[in-house]
C-alpha cells in the first residue's frame, strides 16, 4: 500500500473537528448510534481520529497489522466488544469506520480540486485503509459476539439443569428439553458436585420434560446413572411416560439395574422409604 501524501495527512490533522462533526452526523443517519450516548459517540470519534492522524503523521507503514497500528487495533477491538455486548449487529459496528468515508472523501475533493490524478490516488489509498480497519472491526466483532453467545449458552445450560433438594439426603434433577453430550456433561458435573456438597444418598433424575428418548439419550442417562453410583449414591429415573416406555422397549435398550418410576412423587416416596422415613398426614 502506497503512503498517503503529506498534504493529505496535514489536511486530516487540520480538519479533525469538522471531520468528527460530519462523521457523527453520518453515524446518526445510518442508525449506527442505537443504544449509544451522544457524548460517547463523539468521544470515540475524536479518539479514533486522533489515533488515525497520529499514525499517519509518523509516516510508517499503512499495513494495519504492523506494530505502529497496535494502539488503533486495540481501540477498535474494545469498541467492537462493547458493541457486541450492547446487541449491535456487524453492520452497525462496521458503520463506525465506513461512515467516515463520506466526510474524508469530501475533504480530499476540496484539497485536490485542481489535481484530479492525485485526488483519485488519494481516494483509493484512504479507501483501502478504511476498508482494512473496517474488516478488522468486523472480525473482532464476530469473535466477541461468538464469545457472548457461548457464555449465554453455558448460562442457559446451567439454568436448565437445576439440582433441587427434596429432602435430607434426596436430590432431584428435573430435565427439560433434549439431552445431548454437552448438556449431559453439565448435568453430571452439577449433580455430582451437589452430591458431594450435601452428602445425598439418593438422586432422582426426572425426565417428564424430555420430549423423546432415543438410543443416544438413553446412553447419556446411563452414563449419568453410572457416575452417580460411583459417587456412592443411588439413582432413580422418574417421569417415564407410556410413550417413552414403549420407545425404550422398541429400541431394545437395556435399562436393567436402573430404577424407574412413572412420576416424581412415586420416586420421592421410594426414596423416603429407602431412607427409613415415614410420612403421615397430620390429624
Amino acid at each position: 500500500m502506497a503512503t498517503l501524501h503529506a498534504n493529505t495527512v496535514t489536511a486530516l490533522q487540520a480538519s479533525k473537528a469538522d471531520l468528527s462533526t460530519a462523521w457523527v452526523k453520518s453515524l446518526e443517519a445510518s442508525g449506527a448510534t442505537r443504544n449509544l450516548k451522544e457524548d460517547d459517540i463523539k468521544q470515540q470519534a475524536n479518539e479514533f481520529l486522533g489515533l488515525l492522524t497520529g499514525v499517519l503523521q509518523q509516516g510508517g507503514s499503512q499495513n494495519i497489522n504492523q506494530e505502529n497500528w497496535a494502539e488503533t487495533r486495540v481501540f477498535l477491538e474494545k469498541l467492537s466488544h462493547s458493541r457486541a455486548l450492547l446487541g449491535h449487529d456487524s453492520q452497525q459496528t462496521a458503520s463506525f469506520i465506513f461512515a467516515l468515508k463520506g466526510p474524508l472523501f469530501t475533504l480530499l475533493q476540496r484539497e485536490y480540486a485542481e489535481q484530479p490524478t492525485q485526488l483519485a490516488e488519494q481516494l483509493w489509498e484512504i479507501s483501502e485503509l478504511l476498508d482494512a480497519l473496517g474488516m478488522h472491526t468486523i472480525r473482532t466483532f464476530q469473535k466477541s459476539r461468538e464469545s457472548v453467545i457461548k457464555r449465554q449458552q453455558e448460562e442457559l445450560l446451567e439454568l436448565s439443569t437445576p439440582v433441587v433438594k427434596l429432602w435430607d439426603g434426596v436430590l432431584a434433577l428435573p430435565m427439560i428439553g433434549t439431552l445431548d453430550s454437552q448438556r449431559t456433561q453439565v448435568v453430571m458435573e452439577s449433580l455430582l458436585q451437589r452430591i458431594v456438597d450435601t452428602g445425598a444418598e439418593i438422586a432422582i433424575i426426572d425426565i417428564t420434560g424430555v420430549p423423546t428418548v432415543d438410543t443416544l439419550v438413553a446412553q447419556h442417562l446411563l452414563k449419568t446413572v453410572t457416575a452417580i453410583r460411583l459417587m456412592g449414591a443411588d439413582c432413580i429415573i422418574s417421569g417415564v411416560r407410556p410413550q417413552i416406555a414403549q420407545t425404550i422397549v422398541h429400541l431394545g435398550l437395556d435399562l436393567q439395574g436402573v430404577i424407574t418410576k412413572a412420576n416424581l412423587a412415586d420416586a420421592l416416596a421410594l426414596s423416603l422409604k429407602r431412607l427409613g422415613v415415614t410420612v403421615t398426614k397430620a390429624v
